[in-house]
């Protein structure tokens, strides 16, 4: 795997000041005349320039420019020392990386255990972190990744935001192969290197485990896919097991359109007419013995919604979801799927050390998940 392309910028212009092509005092290309030469981005160009003035190469002015600085450091130093190291040659003596950590929101039934991940990476391998919640907002998503550019960092960790269309500024830093991991979910069509659960495997081991246990009329609950790998792959799972099993597959038996759990709309008036649409739902279905939760948040909104329909759960009906907050004195409240968000965290740092140091480190990383058996299906 070639280096990133700041890093192909960084070491051109290094050698040119090394040879004398740029001496002392002389103005370096512009970021705008670097991109147009190299046909990247001025993130790509930006970051080359701030390595070089990191060393001590150059000398960035505001508003007029970067130029050689009058006393240079050791050029052969600086000409092994790219920044390019495997994680195991990095001291606490060497140069410090910075990583963008940047994701919608966090709770404690998903997401803390994935910081915990990238923080314990991060101080294993002599990293720092910024860390930047956007709430699921494209703009904020967008902001973050420009001011962290601004700030310097080395590599981005980026949960990104659930929609239909991509951010620019994520895709452009997968274009000019800056280093950056996904975590969570991947863009489709885009090669960007990612970690995330099998979600279509998790999701049919949940609904096979409702078809052993006898169950045929059972209804999917959902926020919009809107294009969101995660959502799709969790739709797939439940309706092609079904079809395996023998089951007829009913568009109907699925709701899709389920918001009070995005990072934007857990307001208590988004909660409850989430609530109030699942009792219709249910109330229309009245034929459904089990019930599939996408998310854990909407395993909360469907119980809700039955116990306040008097139905007894797992009694009367029986419910599975992904997701669930740890409980170290007893068995969870949802049979679910627990990802293992702190493996994929760690993981995110090991391959952001992995494009550093120029390996082919390849694109899609799985990470295993694990069956939990709770109080919601007997």
């Amino acid at each position: 795997m070639k280096a990133p392309l700041y890093e192909q910028i960084y070491n051109h212009l290094l050698q040119r000041i090394k040879d004398g092509e740029l001496k002392t005092g002389d103005r370096l290309p512009s970021e705008n005349e670097l991109a147009d030469q190299f046909n990247v981005s001025r993130i790509t160009t930006k970051k080359a320039l701030e390595t070089l003035a990191q060393k001590k190469l150059v000398e960035r002015i505001r508003g007029k420019g970067s130029y050689v600085s009058n006393v240079l450091p050791d050029m052969e130093g600086a000409l092994r020392d790219t920044g390019i190291a495997e994680p195991a040659a990095i001291s606490p003596a060497g140069r410090t990386r910075l990583v963008g950590l940047i994701l919608p929101e966090f709770a404690e039934s998903y997401g803390s255990q994935l910081i915990h991940g990238v923080e314990r990476g991060c101080a294993e391998t002599n990293c720092r972190m910024l860390m930047k919640l956007t709430y699921d907002s494209r703009e904020v998503e967008e902001d973050a990744i420009r001011s962290f550019l601004d700030l310097g960092v080395d590599g981005f960790i980026v949960f990104p935001v659930h929609g239909e269309h991509y951010n620019a500024s994520l895709i452009r830093l997968v274009l000019d192969k800056f280093p950056v991991v996904l975590v969570d979910r991947y863009l489709k069509g885009i090669a960007a290197c990612t970690v995330y659960s099998d979600n279509q495997a998790s999701m049919s081991e949940l609904t096979m485990h409702l078809l052993e246990r006898g169950h045929r009329e059972i209804g999917f609950i959902s926020v919009p896919p809107d294009n969101t790998s995660t959502v799709e792959e969790r739709i797939a799972g439940f309706s092609e097991t079904l079809i395996r099993g023998g089951i007829v597959f009913r568009p109907q038996h699925t709701m899709l359109n389920l918001r009070s759990s995005l990072p934007r709309s857990p307001e208590t008036a988004n909660i409850q007419a989430d609530i109030e649409a699942v009792r219709r739902f249910v109330e229309l279905n009245p034929e459904l013995t089990a019930f599939v939760a996408a998310e854990y948040n909407l395993a909360l909104v469907l119980r809700e919604a039955l116990l306040g329909m008097n139905k007894r759960i797992p009694e009367d009906v029986e419910i599975v979801c992904f997701d669930s907050p740890p409980d170290p004195f007893g068995k969870p409240v949802f049979t679910h799927i627990r990802q293992n968000e702190y493996a994929m965290g760690r993981m995110a740092v090991d391959l952001l050390h992995g494009q550093w140091a120029g390996k082919d480190i390849g694109l899609n990383h799985v990470v295993p998940h694990a069956f939990v058996k709770g109080l919601s299906t007997k």
